[in-house]
């Protein structure tokens, strides 16, 4: 019996195993667009193994993966030995607790779930519907101080080269989490109270706290002018971050929704499109799941869109 068997009603009806495809290299496959593949459309489909190392113990899941499409269509089964040795073998540090499976795995994969072994060691995966909690958990403007001091953030878009990058990190203290994961600026946020924005004191912005679906950059653009047109929270005078502003947002505890900024901010948006562009080409993006700044081009697949105001 071999795998889409397994699966049961609802498999997919062609599945070939992607045993090159690891957790590092989705983002770069399925979202910027920069991966060592190239995703011909939307409609393509990738299928491979990883380990889901939140959970405890850490378990091995089959998953389909696409440009914005990731898909767990079952747990398997395996000795869990074979699962906590290969976990071990690239270190419990990693900050995004996936792992990529290691040759001994495989071949039990190919022994066992591809080739032969017992439908048992294949759970299809039954999604769970939940809404999104957007429960803030923050306070309200009255009930945090002035800061002490605020920070003096660049408002106005510009080009930016990646080897200034760390320069502008070590002049806040800002984390990033591949290039200073020591830093410690943390934003002073507050929930305005409106179920639409929450602002960070210390770095005098109010920020949307949703944003418009993954999309290219003149459609991002369009995105904000609506919100401007329609005095989105009050206001009318909206636009895309600055790599400073966003940066502030960023820390290194990883909140329930899986991202490294406050748990007031929607699961929908992981990367959004700053208003900075890179220097020589190219548009630049923070990813709020990897916590660091990253650019790609900025059509295919383009970003997510969040605005920002000054205060």
């Amino acid at each position: 019996m071999g795998l889409a068997e397994k699966l049961g009603a609802g498999a997919p009806t062609e599945i070939g195993i992607d045993w090159d495809i690891t957790p590092a290299d989705t983002f770069g496959i399925f979202e910027s667009w920069g991966g060592k593949f190239r995703v011909r459309s939307k409609s393509e489909r990738y299928y491979y193994f990883y380990i889901d190392g939140w959970a405890d113990p850490p378990r091995l899941l089959f998953v389909e993966r696409g440009v914005k499409h990731a898909r767990i269509l079952a747990h398997i089964m395996a000795p869990q030995e074979l699962i906590d040795t290969c976990v071990a073998g690239q270190g419990k540090g990693l900050l995004d607790k996936h792992y990529a499976i290691n040759e001994e795995l495989k071949q039990w994969l190919v022994t066992n779930v591809l080739e032969g072994g017992p439908p048992s060691l294949v759970v299809p995966h039954v999604p769970v519907e939940e809404p999104e909690s957007m429960d803030s958990g923050l306070p309200g403007p009255a009930e945090l101080p002035a800061p002490r001091e605020r920070l003096q953030l660049r408002r106005t878009p510009d080009f930016v080269a990646e080897e200034g990058i760390p320069e502008l990190l070590e002049k806040f203290n800002f984390f990033d989490a591949q290039r200073r994961p020591s830093g410690s600026c943390r934003a002073m946020l507050v929930d305005n109270g409106d179920g639409l924005t929450v602002s960070d004191l210390k770095g005098g912005t109010m920020w949307q706290r949703g944003g418009c679906d993954i999309t290219n950059h003149r459609h991002v653009a369009e995105y904000i002018e609506e919100l401007n047109q329609q005095h989105f929270a009050g206001y009318d005078d909206w636009r895309l971050p600055t790599m400073e502003e966003a940066l502030a947002l960023l820390g290194p505890e990883r909140n329930r929704k899986g991202l490294l900024i406050s748990q007031a901010f929607s699961q929908e948006q992981p990367f959004i499109f700053l208003a900075d562009q890179r220097k020589p080409g190219g548009f630049w993006f923070i990813d709020f799941k990897q916590g660091t700044v990253f650019w790609a081009s900025g059509t295919i697949p383009g970003g997510f869109g969040r605005a920002v105001r000054t205060l």
